[in-house]
């Protein structure tokens, strides 16, 4: 055996360890990317049932907004007709109800003063 043919199994056995020692994480990586392969499966079929899960709820959200957009008519509605009943109320009674009450305010004002000034001449008189 000469010095080449020794070299050559030197380089060959070298090359199969390196093979050997490269082949054990490419497994690794294998079954690392089959688990992954598997996850991502699952997650799929998973998903189908939540979806269709979270499709009912939004029909279900919208069926209740189309309920509160007939109760937010409603009030509107309401609002329309008490601000008109005040309108009206204001104009029928208000007019009279203001001079009725300034009435009775100028009739105790004058009553005031009458008796005010009638005090005034009992001291004038006992003075």
């Amino acid at each position: 055996m000469s010095a080449g043919q020794i070299a050559a199994l030197i380089a060959a056995g070298a090359f199969v360890l390196l093979v050997l020692l490269l082949a054990i994480p490419l497994l690794k990586l294998g079954r690392t990317l089959d688990e992954a392969t598997i996850a991502i499966r699952k997650a799929h079929e998973n998903s189908d049932p939540i979806l269709i899960g979270a499709n009912e709820t939004i029909t279900h959200v919208n069926t209740q907004l189309e309920r509160v957009d007939g109760i937010t008519a409603n009030a509107q509605a309401v609002t329309g007709n008490v601000s008109a009943l005040s309108s009206v109320f204001t104009a029928t009674l208000g007019g009279p109800l203001v001079k009725t009450a300034a009435l009775s305010y100028g009739i105790s004002k004058a009553i005031r003063a009458r008796r005010k000034k009638q005090d005034e001449k009992a001291r004038r008189r006992k003075k």
